[in-house]
């Protein structure tokens, strides 16, 4: 039987639905663009009869197999040990990270680069709670993930039974659903739901929960199962009135802005967008989420905004009389201060989630919708818009913008003491290696760095921890991108702080064959910590020098090689260019390269923590000039 298409699990569960909801106004099917809870019919097909008896671990192993997963990070232990002996002879591979929370973020990785839910595998107790801050990270960034933890006996739960923990109980307000399964015939269901509910929608982490005796027990496999997801009825479609407010306003506003996050990405609608942005000819922003959603490149692109974005991009949410949200949420990181965030703008919010819709700030236009179907309605409307009434001139916005983009561009000062500039390092990494790679940065402000000083000119080439801001996410990221691309470089942008957390996962990439590369920022400190004290703590550094430049512990290079990667090291200008170039060189092996950089780079433009967006620094002590009267 051949492994069954995102299409036939969807009919499966409208099947299911039936009677639940009105047809044709929404719908949960898996599509192009939307991570796929099933392989491409073009793979091989697994041959299986329909129904055969098995253990439930072996039920377990044969649904992932007929969901198309191709690959699972994990680690063994006692309760899951049941699930291991049928993957021994399964056609998915397992990959045996060093740690779970490193499962967990190549998962994530994984989903992110290719669209795909992303698979890790724990036992229970410590191993279960180990994945529960890369199940957060991906709850935050709304990243298609299946966590499956062992569980331990039914007789035992509650009993305080060795390795136990209440995982369900723990992951509940960070899962979009989880499971506890309760007998062996029901596996191949639940695991088909969670795909379905981890891919659909607004994608998210769902945990499956099996006790060991499950595994053990004997169960009936059959395939395809009937989903039974009452109520789950995702809107993709939005209304046809607020569509057509929205054209209104789009082409009758005198400051209109986009505000692309996320959701564009993950509804695979960076065209629409591109055609949208041109057709209307708004100024766009992206935000961390969302770059490579909109080309840097692009004339209309004024770059991203929030703490650590471009003048012109915060300037440009600030002082707009209407914003157009598309798939973001108005985090605390883009909105500063929320009640001074764009007095005089009208806000249009689409999002596929209605619970953020007017969650951080009111809605004059609330459109409920997938982002490609609302970006296609939009665009159909504008045009019918147009074709009626011309829009109004932005010559004079475009002014305006176009002289604060000229006057405080992203750029940086080489150190006085002339140390190496992380900022050069990063510039030129991201010019070497060039759009088509994968960059996966850590936390800090090699993260924002990154952000701001490569190129993102495609979509899925940026992978980050956004929400949660996780670090020690970069190494097993990378992993997990580049067993989802193997034929695309992927680089790892970490810091000297966040590489110390998971960079053991480079001992499963060298006996793996995955061939990652790492640039490990290394300023001797917790660089975005040192920053904030530089500021707002009178320059008192309480424990954030790490000793990676004073002692050399670690020596990154030694605990490359150590690990089984290339370890190379750059102090220098000089050596930049053809320091990267070796480890592009390299392809039968992970690399680290010991960037050694200088102490007291800081990231600016900076809008600080609670404060409003108005109070921007271009850097130490330079607040930007702007003539409000102009607006």
């Amino acid at each position: 039987m051949t492994r069954p298409t995102p299409e036939t699990l969807a009919h499966s569960a409208r099947r299911a639905r039936s009677g639940t909801g009105a047809a044709g106004d929404s719908d949960s099917a898996a599509r192009p663009g939307r991570a796929a809870p099933a392989a491409a019919t073009t793979e091989t097909p697994v041959r299986e009869p329909a129904t055969a008896q098995v253990s439930g671990a072996g039920s377990l192993v044969r649904s992932l197999e007929a969901l198309g997963v191709d690959v699972v990070f994990g680690i063994p232990g006692g309760a899951i040990l049941p699930a291991y002996d049928p993957l021994y002879d399964s056609t998915v591979r397992h990959i045996l990270v060093r740690h779970e929370q490193g499962a967990g973020h190549a998962a994530t990785g994984y989903a992110q680069a290719t669209g795909r839910v992303g698979v890790c595998i724990a036992t229970s107790g410590p191993g279960a709670t180990n994945l529960v801050t890369p199940i957060a990270d991906a709850y935050m960034d709304s990243v298609p993930m299946v966590a499956i933890t062992g569980q331990v006996a039914r007789p035992s739960i509650g009993t305080d039974a060795f390795q136990e923990a209440d995982i369900q109980g723990i992951t509940l307000p960070i899962t979009k659903h989880n499971f506890l399964v309760q007998t062996a015939d029901e596996i191949p269901r639940v695991l088909a739901e969670a795909f379905h509910l981890a891919a659909t929608g607004r994608p998210g982490p769902v945990l499956v929960d099996i006790p060991k005796d499950v595994l053990q027990a004997p169960a009936t496999f059959s395939w395809p199962p009937a989903l039974d997801l009452p109520g789950y009825r995702p809107t993709l479609h939005p209304h046809g009135k607020q569509i057509r407010e929205a054209a209104r306003l789009m082409t009758s506003a005198r400051r209109p802005v986009l505000y692309v996050g996320g959701g564009v990405l993950k509804a695979g609608a960076t065209e629409g967008l591109r055609k949208l942005a041109e057709q209307t000819g708004i100024p766009v922003v992206t935000t961390l989420m969302a770059l490579g959603a909109f080309p840097d490149s692009h004339r209309q692109h004024l770059g991203m905004p929030g703490m650590h974005g471009t003048v012109a991009a915060v300037y440009g949410l600030q002082k707009a009389d209407l914003i157009v949200a598309l798939g973001a949420r108005f985090d605390d990181r883009v909105t500063g201060k929320l009640d001074s965030f764009a007095p005089d703008a009208t806000v249009v919010h689409a999002d596929i989630d209605p619970a953020e819709i007017g969650k951080n700030r009111h809605a004059d236009v609330p459109i409920v919708g997938d982002a490609r179907h609302v970006i296609d309605e939009l665009i159909a409307a504008v045009t019918a818009e147009q074709a009626a009434h011309p829009s109004v001139d932005l010559t004079d916005w475009w002014a305006q913008l176009d002289d604060l983009r000229e006057r405080y561009p992203l750029g940086f000062e080489e150190p006085a003491d002339g140390t190496l500039s992380p900022q050069y390092v990063i510039k030129r990494l991201g010019e070497i290696a060039g759009p088509d790679a994968i960059y996966v940065a850590g936390v800090g402000q090699h993260q924002m760095w990154a952000s701001q000083f490569i190129s993102y000119e495609k979509p899925h080439t940026w992978l980050n921890s956004g929400g949660l801001g996780t670090m020690g996410y970069a190494v097993p990221a990378a992993m997990g991108a580049k067993v989802g691309k193997p034929d695309t470089t992927v680089w790892a942008v970490d810091g000297d702080g966040c590489f110390q957390m998971t960079n053991q996962e480079l001992a499963t990439c060298a006996l793996e064959g995955i061939p990652v590369k790492v640039a490990v920022i290394n300023n001797g400190n917790l660089g975005m910590v040192r920053q904030w004290q530089t500021l707002f703590y009178g320059e008192r550094y309480s424990n954030t020098e790490l000793g990676t430049h004073k002692h050399r512990i670690p020596d990154f290079v030694k605990l490359a090689e150590a690990l089984g990667c290339v370890g190379l090291r750059c102090e220098n200008a000089a050596d930049v260019d053809k320091t990267i170039e070796a480890a592009m060189a390299i392809n039968d092996a992970p690399v680290v390269i010991d960037f050694v950089v200088g102490k007291d780079a800081m990231v600016w433009p900076m809008v600080a923590a609670g404060t409003s967006n108005d109070e921007i620094m271009f850097a130490r002590g330079v607040r930007p000039a702007f003539d409000e009267d102009e607006l």
